[in-house]
Formats: structure tokens, C-alpha cells, sequence
């Protein structure tokens, strides 16, 4: 817990060798932060209000490498090492590798300054600090720029996979449409896992390229579908993220894909998170825009932690994915049966389709055909697939 702590002018707050305790946020007055060097006095610095000290020795808590003492009254907000702790261990770790690294420059800098030594005579990181490189950066922070890097490299050549997995219509008996799923093999770590890579991209400005990306390869396979006389005209669902909802113009680069391949953008599905959806007014506004165009728009992952009768109250969505583990359940829990059911008939009722995911037997389709559900999607209708394999099992 923080608390007020009022010091007066000469007191000492802490001195050089004490434990790490806590930090402090100045709220008023004035504190000295001094050493020795070669046995006199050293300022190294004033910090007034607003400024934080003593946080170094709490991070890595090590005893305090300077005194601090107030240079007039001063009161301070205590920052426990708990709350320096959680913020720093939430951080991203290329984040947490960089105040590592200033941390350790840091410490080397005052222990020249107190000896009078030069960096020749600096120290070497810690032992057992085996994720820290010499430089100061961590290894698995490295690792996260270096792949970053290869992503970016992969992007640029072309690398990327785009699987499709089919989405069936149960009451015609055939393949409708399917959802677009990127993949990517690494040169040298093979399969990376998508939550990994994607992950990444949100956290960079690489989503909006990979999205990009992503439309191309989906407009491109639907105008390959077409060129070879399949007149079913399936749709194709393309996933959209959080970064790309908040920053990127997803209904111009639709329309720039279409056009750029010449197919009728309504094969084009947009398919919504649940969790996006939270931003009722940004959703809201890019659903109108799409049905303006003629763009159906799903909403995904329907039943999951951040399920809300109130996305489907205030967003018009056509279709409605109902989260996997729904289906995988119905046949063994009654309740969890009696869940789906009242789920599809109301999106029926919304004058919506729904999508049931995770479909992986005979019984749990034909269930959800008795049960008038229009979509299945799952292991059973079949995996994520190549373009060429989409095109042979349609030939087929």
C-alpha cells in the first residue's frame, strides 16, 4: 500500500548501503542524491517534485548505491516493491530487456564515477544472470526483435502461407465458404504458432501489412475459384485484429483487393473477435460501411470469457461463430445442448447465421442439423487447407 511520508530539510532519507525497501515519489520539496568520490562529498543530482528515486535498488534489489537526503521539507508518496515488481513483470520483455540494460550502464557509470576509474575497469553483468547478454539486452528479448525481423523478411518475400478451412452449409450439403488462417514456417524453427507470430505483429506496426497481405492472397484464391468455372461462388472469412480495426481502413483494402483481382467483394467476409467488439461505436461504424458495400460481417468466438447478449442487441451482425467448446460438449451435457440450441434460434431470430465451430463428428453435424444450426465449420469438414488442395476437392 502507498503511503505519505514527510521528511525534513537535512534528514536523510536513505543512505548509501541501505536495503532496497521502497521508492519514493516526490509530491513536494526537494531531495539530494549524493556519493563519495575518492572520499569527498559528490551531488549527482536534485530531484524536485514529480520525480521518482530509489526505484534502481528496488528493481534489482541491490543495497542503495547513493544517500538522499532532503534539502527542504519534503513530502513523498512510498512506492512498495510490489508495485514496481507487478508494473515491470506486465512490461514487455523487450521493454523490461531495455531498463535492464540502462540499469546495469547505470551502475557501472556511478561505480567509475565513486573510483575514478575508467570503463576498462567496468564490471561484467552478475552471475547467474544467464539471459542477459554483454551488452545487456535479454536473450529472449533479442529473440523477439530477431523474429520480428524475420517476420518483417517473410512479409516482404512473400512467405507467408494462407491455409483455407472450409465452412459448410448443413442443409445443402456443401462447402459455402471458408476461413482464411495465415501460417508461417520459419526457415529454421519450422511451424511457428500463429498466437506467437500474431501476437508479435499486433504489438508492432506489422499487422496492418500482414492484413493486407492476407486480403490479397484471399482475393486471389476466390478469383482463382472463379476463373475455374465454379459458379457456386464461395465466400471467404478473413479475421480482423484489434490494431487493424483502431488504424487501418479495412473496407478500402477489401474494395483495393478486389479490384486489384476483379471479384465482387461481397465473397469477402470480415469476421470480429469478441472481444473487439467492446468498442461498440468503432465496430458499429465499420459494419454499416460494410453493409453499404454489400460485405457481410461475423462476429467470432461467440461464448467466450467476454460473451455479451449486448453485441448482438447493438451490432447487426450476419453471422454468429459459436465458440468450439459448445459443440464438443452438447452431446454429453444436457445443458450445454439445451445452451446451443437457444443460441441458434436466437440469432435465427436476429435474422442472423450462425457458424458452429469445432464440429469433429457425424453426430454432433447431424445434431446441428436437427437443430436448424446453417453452418458448421471443424476437423470434421476439414482442416486448413492449402489453395491447391481447395481447388482439387472442388474439382473433386
Amino acid at each position: 500500500m502507498s503511503r505519505r511520508i514527510d521528511i525534513k530539510a537535512g534528514e536523510y532519507l536513505f543512505r548509501e548501503g541501505d536495503p532496497p525497501t521502497s521508492a519514493y515519489l516526490i509530491e513536494s520539496g526537494q531531495v539530494e542524491i549524493s556519493t563519495l568520490q575518492n572520499g569527498q562529498p559528490l551531488l549527482l543530482s536534485v530531484l524536485g517534485e514529480g520525480d521518482l528515486l530509489g526505484e534502481m535498488a528496488v528493481i534489482d534489489q541491490s543495497p542503495r548505491t547513493a544517500d538522499a537526503r532532503a534539502r527542504t521539507d519534503v513530502a513523498l508518496i512510498e512506492v512498495d516493491q510490489a508495485q514496481i515488481s507487478e508494473r515491470i513483470s506486465n512490461a514487455d520483455p523487450i521493454v523490461r530487456a531495455l531498463l535492464r540494460g540502462q540499469l546495469f550502464r547505470y551502475r557501472n557509470a556511478l561505480a567509475q564515477l565513486r573510483s575514478g576509474t575508467s570503463s576498462e575497469s567496468a564490471v561484467a553483468f552478475p552471475a547467474g544472470q544467464s539471459h542477459v547478454d554483454a551488452d545487456g539486452y535479454d536473450n529472449s528479448a533479442v529473440a523477439k526483435i530477431w523474429l520480428e525481423t524475420q517476420l518483417r523478411d517473410a512479409l516482404t518475400n512473400g512467405e507467408l502461407d494462407v491455409r483455407f478451412q472450409p465452412i459448410y452449409e448443413i442443409s445443402k450439403r456443401h462447402i459455402a465458404g471458408y476461413e482464411a488462417l495465415v501460417r508461417w514456417t520459419h526457415p529454421q524453427r519450422g511451424p511457428i504458432s500463429p498466437m506467437e507470430f500474431i501476437a508479435l505483429a499486433e504489438e508492432t506496426s506489422l499487422i496492418l501489412p500482414v492484413g493486407e497481405y492476407v486480403l490479397d492472397r484471399v482475393a486471389g484464391a476466390i478469383a482463382r475459384i472463379m476463373q475455374s468455372g465454379d459458379t457456386s461462388a464461395p465466400f471467404i472469412a478473413v479475421n480482423m485484429s484489434g490494431r487493424q480495426l483502431a488504424e487501418a481502413d479495412m473496407l478500402a483494402a477489401i474494395n483495393q483487393a478486389a479490384d486489384k483481382h476483379g471479384i465482387d467483394r461481397r465473397q469477402i467476409k470480415v469476421e470480429v473477435t469478441e472481444s473487439l467488439t467492446l468498442d461498440y461505436e468503432r465496430v458499429g461504424e465499420l459494419i454499416e460501411r460494410c453493409h453499404a458495400t454489400g460485405i457481410k460481417v461475423a462476429l467470432d468466438d461467440f461464448g467466450t470469457g467476454y460473451s455479451n447478449l449486448g453485441h448482438l442487441h447493438k451490432l447487426k451482425f450476419n453471422t454468429v461463430k459459436l465458440d468450439q467448446g459448445f459443440v464438443r460438449q452438447m452431446l454429453d451435457a444436457p445443458r450445454s445442448l439445451a445452451i446451443v440450441k437457444a443460441i441458434i434460434e436466437m440469432v435465427r431470430a436476429l435474422e442472423a447465421d450462425l457458424v458452429a465451430e469445432g464440429v469433429e463428428t457425424e453426430a454432433q453435424l447431424a445434431a446441428l442439423g436437427e437443430l436448424n444450426c446453417r453452418y458448421a465449420q471443424g476437423y470434421l469438414i476439414g482442416k486448413p487447407q492449402s489453395l491447391d488442395e481447395v481447388m482439387e476437392r472442388r474439382r473433386g
